[in-house]
């Protein structure tokens, strides 16, 4: 299995998780630890500028997804 195979996989996985569950990873369920934190580390070479060009708009896309199921204030 090649990198971006891997990559896209993974990918596959944290979107599927999003549509059935209709929220993000969380951070304190430990199951879900490694999805949060290949978001995170995904997210963290994208701002540095290194990902691949056809990463980013597949990235892009996953975090538009991710913001439509973003917290919410009670208050608001």
């Amino acid at each position: 299995m090649t990198q971006d195979e891997r990559w896209l996989t993974r990918y596959q996985e944290v979107v599927t998780f999003i549509e059935t569950n209709k929220r993000n990873p969380s951070k304190h369920r430990i199951e879900e630890h490694d999805m949060l934190n290949w978001l995170k580390a995904n997210r963290k070479v994208m701002n540095a500028g290194k990902m691949k060009p056809e990463r980013v708009v597949k990235f892009k896309e996953l975090l538009e997804l991710c913001e439509q199921y973003r917290r919410k204030n009670q208050y608001e």
